[in-house]
């Protein structure tokens, strides 16, 4: 063994002489030299002035910097908020600390301060500091808000940070209103939330809704106290509930307010066609005095209240009626719900349309609609605007006004080569799957014809594009044509592989010599059928294989022009008072009601 050693020995000299033949210099000490600074420290994260934005209640922060001295490190202390999160004294690079793995997991709400201190063997200390804060990812954005659900895959309340306790088996649907999902109802489920905290003197909700009739019944949202039996309890809390009304879906609101339960049913005027398939949105108010219900920013019903009486109240169910108001078989909605919000106060009209321009990104008008499914209205009372959306319609040419009217101030009177227009693709909800339109007409023949309303597609195949264009497979084309003695009205509407034409012939034409007064004019489309109606009777119907709006871009308004041209329907020099358009088809009771209304 002894012998084993020696050799070993003499081996590593050999390598020690053979590597400074080679050029390998030999370790040498060098002296430390002065410690003439302090510590440096950098920090990468957090950063100065950043928010952390998360949904949970305590949040964790990722903390990475970097200590570095001329000498030697001796110590470095890391503090949050005057508390020490991380202490170093061992270093393997004894001039260079860096730290990128501590974390610190106790993060709460607010303003926070986090610091480096770093010292040297010399005693000199260094401290830097960041400043930062922790906040929820979503900040109410209306005052009283207490609860916001944008159920974009979740159940969460973003303001309280509590996740809903789910029943049953609800899911989501990519069909939202905002956000990429909504809530999608199922069959006995539903969500519920601890309602202590919406026990106010006043209570708002807001929300959208696509409706779907099946159930036919169904709650919505619901504080009540629990059942007597199979009794439901009106007394206290409330009730917001849909059921069939003759295939519509009636939306009402029950409130307790403590000896009785007050009913808001607006009857027909909160009636929401299902067959629609669109988002509407919903709001209900309470306070001391009264309740109201809106309707996409509509009020449908307002009475008075004596306040509402939240005792025995203590949940509050989402999208069903269960397990407190179950007596009448309002149970699990099917519907989808998004963009819940709810509020410790009443909100006003004007809050909740402006609501619904942040959630939809449309504009919302004050303008309360005269008639069910109205969604344009032009009384052309010395202008030349739309009331739904005021907006200002683009005047072509010189176009006037009459000096008379049916209803209102003015009148909307035509020239030559003039006429108004507005951009369908800035209007919001125009081409609708049925569609009706209504107005006042008083006649001139001459020209002897004319476009009246046109929502027509491009026509770029046209060999004399862009001068003629008649393009008539989507929108539609109403227009008058014929003689001196006999004008007919016509409507075209396109149905995606062709079109086709309502004509009533006799029965829709008038003679400028007798038609000298204001007649009324009214036409429906839906998928299957197309309807024209002078002065409450219809003249003409025609079936339809279907409905297109496909291209269509521009509305045009006292001539087809500039997208019907092709056969001369150019601008009418007629009058027009009182137009407005529907998102549903008219009936003819309807249509002689709106005629009645305007007179």
């Amino acid at each position: 063994m002894k012998k084993f050693k020696n050799s070993v020995v003499a081996s590593i000299a050999v390598l020690l002489l053979y590597g400074c033949d080679q050029g390998i210099d030999p370790i040498t000490p060098v002296a430390p030299g002065t410690d003439e600074s302090a510590p440096a420290i950098t920090i990468n994260s957090p950063t100065e002035g950043q928010t952390i934005k998360v949904n949970e209640e305590l949040a964790s922060v990722d903390i990475d910097f970097e200590v570095t001295d001329d000498i030697e490190v001796a110590s470095v202390k890391v503090m949050i908020d005057g508390k020490q999160i991380g202490s170093y004294s061992n270093f393997k690079d004894y001039r260079r600390l860096i730290v990128d793995d501590l974390s610190y997991d106790k993060l709460a709400d607010g303003a926070h301060e986090m610091s480096v201190v770093a010292t040297d063997i010399d005693g000199k200390t260094t401290t830097s500091t960041v400043n930062f804060t922790k906040e929820p990812a979503y900040l109410p954005k209306y005052a009283g808000e207490l609860l916001y659900m944008p159920f974009d895959g979740d159940y969460t309340d973003l303001v309280s940070l509590k996740k809903a306790t789910v029943e049953g088996d609800p899911g989501f649907t990519e069909e939202s209103l905002a956000g990429p999902s909504a809530y999608a109802g199922a069959e006995e489920s539903y969500l519920t939330l601890p309602g202590d905290r919406f026990k106010n003197g006043e209570f708002s909700a807001i929300f959208w809704m696509k409706v779907n009739a099946v159930p036919d019944r169904a709650g919505i949202l619901v504080m009540s106290p629990p059942m007597e039996g199979d009794a439901n309890d009106l007394t206290k809390g409330f009730r917001f509930f849909r059921e069939n009304a003759g295939g519509m879906q009636r939306f009402k609101l029950n409130v307790g307010s403590g000896d009785t339960g007050n009913w808001f049913d607006g009857g027909e005027a909160a009636d929401v066609d299902p067959a629609a398939d669109k988002w509407v949105n919903m709001a209900f108010t309470i306070s001391g005095t009264e309740a109201i219900v809106y309707i996409d920013g509509q009020i449908v019903k307002q009475d008075a209240l004596d306040g509402i009486d939240w005792s025995d109240t203590g949940l509050l169910s989402i999208m069903s009626g269960a397990p407190n108001f179950t007596g009448w078989g309002h149970l699990s909605d099917q519907s989808f719900m998004d963009e819940l919000r709810i509020f410790d106060r009443a909100i006003s009209q004007a809050e909740i349309q402006q609501i619904m321009a942040d959630d939809s990104g449309e504009f919302v008008s004050s303008y309360t609609p005269a008639f069910a499914g109205e969604m344009f209205y032009m009384p052309f009372d010395d202008n030349y605007s739309e009331l739904f959306r005021d907006m200002e319609a683009e005047a072509v040419g010189n176009p006037g006004f009459a000096g008379e009217s049916v209803a209102g101030s003015n009148a909307y009177a035509g020239a030559t080569d003039s006429y108004l227009t507005f951009p369908i693709n800035e209007m919001g909800p125009i081409t609708t799957p049925q569609f009706s339109a209504t107005l006042w007409y008083k006649l001139n023949a001459d020209p002897d014809r004319a476009g009246i309303l046109t929502i027509s597609p491009e026509d770029p195949e046209n060999e004399n594009y862009p001068e003629v264009q008649n393009n008539r497979n989507s929108g539609f084309r109403l227009l008058r044509e014929g003689n001196a003695e006999r004008q007919v009205v016509k409507l075209n509407v396109g149905t995606g592989d062709g079109n086709e034409w309502a004509d009533g012939g006799d029965a829709a034409a008038l003679n400028p010599a007798t038609a000298t007064d204001w007649v009324h004019l009214a036409f429906t489309i839906s998928d299957d059928s197309a309807k024209v109606y002078i002065d409450g009777e219809m003249v003409a119907e025609k079936a339809l294989p279907g409905f297109d709006w496909t291209g269509t871009e521009i509305l045009s308004i006292g001539s087809g022009a500039p997208r019907f041209t092709g056969w001369n329907h150019l601008s009418d020099l007629s009058y027009i008072d009182e137009l407005r358009f529907y998102d549903k088809v008219l009936t003819q009771e309807e249509i002689q009601t709106i005629r009645d209304f305007d007179q």
